[in-house]
């Protein structure tokens, strides 16, 4: 567990030119540590809080590092509640550095990554799952992602679980309160009443997890290899989606060799797309390479765009390629539609049996039917409209949605006994084992272990 009882500092802006840097104190000494590398008109210790003073940083020989304006919180009125001086100096490489230099020479220690919102976690400032937002917010790649983690940030999310947790608690009270007094209450069944605020509350989890999928991705972004045989235009699609001439566009088949991947915004979803070299059977070393990097990108998604040419019979390779995208979500272009169409959408569920899929025609050379290929990505990706991805109450991270579905499985345990007829120790059992699982989302009940992983990702500063 990272101790919290010192005080920390770090640089709080990303690296690189720029025209301010902040660097943050946080601790029970931020004052006294700050005031000896500030310079100004009166000492940061005795300065009110939210307050901007203007000065000069020195090292530990006096010498002027940089002019700064030094910014004055004071417990708990601070992103960590704890005093926090926070010092904006002039950007680049250089002159944060120094100041953070003469800040640890005068006793602060560096933090650790993510470990200012970790102490805003374990002060009450924010819980877990408003924690694990911040970095959210920062790791964004699209509005909505962004928009979606400002809301969880703000804490809808942890409302609706606490709402949900709150519940739970109220059920196990009322099972622990028959078993403890079955004598009163005539026995240590489980009431009807109580059995069904369990179902309600097991629904309302699974109506949670129902819009994951769709959440994760618009947080995490998606991978989406373009597959198919030597020839048929994938490099020139991929090309057309992008709007620029990113892949080499040939006549000559097996051009591809490795894959080429660049990310593009599909409904609110960030989506990077991979060119890859044709699946068929190699002919020489190296492009047998570039299909064996082909494979690894297929095996690695759930959800491909095939390109097929549609306007000539289906060959070998394609019955092929239909066996290698067996198991996942396919969107089929069937390309070259400016000059006829041969294959049909029959063929194409005949070649996948079935399979999760959307057919759509385009002409890479032209630019006809990229809408439907984007429409069609939305579409398998589970777009959901904007407003409500940003309502923030979905569960987007995969560590929520594993320990909602584990409370879930738990309630639906404890459902089945009461409904069985079994004691209420058993039912309360599983009422404790799902409240638990509840309280790791917002943080109530989680260990040392799993506050060091999630942190340790975040980034210094932060």
């Amino acid at each position: 567990m990272i101790p919290t009882h010192d005080t920390i500092a770090a640089i709080a802006t990303a690296p690189g030119a720029a025209g301010l840097a902040v660097v943050r104190v946080s601790g029970l000494r931020a004052a006294a540590i700050a005031d000896a590398v500030f310079r100004g008109s009166a000492p940061l210790g005795a300065a009110a809080a939210n307050t901007l003073h203007h000065g000069w940083a020195l090292d530990a020989s006096g010498k002027r590092i940089d002019e700064v304006i030094a910014a004055v919180f004071r417990a708990p009125r601070s992103y960590t509640r704890e005093n926090v001086i926070e010092l904006s100096c002039h950007g680049g490489a250089i002159a944060s550095a120094r100041v953070l230099e003469a800040l640890l020479a005068a006793g602060a220690r560096l933090a650790r990554p993510g470990e200012f919102t970790l102490r805003a976690f374990l002060n009450g400032r924010l819980d877990l799952a408003q924690a694990e937002a911040v970095a959210d917010v920062i790791a964004a790649g699209t509005r909505a992602a962004h928009d979606l983690a400002v809301a969880q940030l703000a804490g809808a999310l942890s409302q609706r679980v606490r709402a949900l947790e709150e519940q739970i608690a109220d059920a196990l009270a009322e099972v622990e309160a028959r078993v403890d007094f079955a004598e009163d209450v005539g026995g240590v069944e489980v009431p009807a009443h109580v059995t069904d605020a369990i179902a309600a509350v097991s629904v309302e989890l699974a109506a949670l997890l129902a819009d994951d999928v769709w959440a994760r991705a618009v947080r995490e972004g998606v991978r989406v290899p373009i597959v198919g045989r030597p020839n048929v235009g994938k490099s020139s699609l991929f090309n057309a989606l992008l709007g620029e001439s990113r892949a080499i566009v040939s006549d000559v088949p097996g051009t591809t060799r490795d894959r080429v991947s660049e990310a593009i915004e599909v409904a609110g979803v960030r989506v990077t797309l991979s060119d890859t070299a044709g699946l068929h059977a190699a002919g020489e070393p190296i492009e047998a390479l570039g299909i064996a990097r082909a494979e690894q990108a297929l095996a690695e998604s759930a959800l491909v765009l095939w390109v097929i040419d549609g306007a000539a019979p289906l060959a070998p390779d394609d019955h092929t390629v239909a066996m290698r995208v067996a198991g996942r979500a396919v969107l089929v272009a069937l390309n070259q539609a400016d000059r006829g169409a041969v294959v049909t959408e029959a063929d194409v569920t005949a070649l996948l049996n079935g399979a999760p899929r959307r057919v759509v025609r385009v002409s890479a050379l032209r630019g006809d039917g990229l809408a439907d290929v984007r429409s069609a990505l939305a579409d398998l990706l589970g777009a959901r409209g904007a407003g409500e991805v940003a309502a923030g109450d979905a569960v987007a991270n995969a560590r929520h949605a594993e320990a909602l579905g584990r409370a879930r499985a738990a309630l639906e345990r404890s459902r089945a006994a009461a409904g069985d007829g079994a004691p209420g120790e058993i039912v309360a059992i599983e009422l404790r084992e799902a409240l638990r699982a509840v309280g790791e989302v917002t943080g109530r009940h989680v260990d040392s272990d799993l506050l060091d992983r999630i942190f340790s990702r975040f980034c210094v500063g932060k």
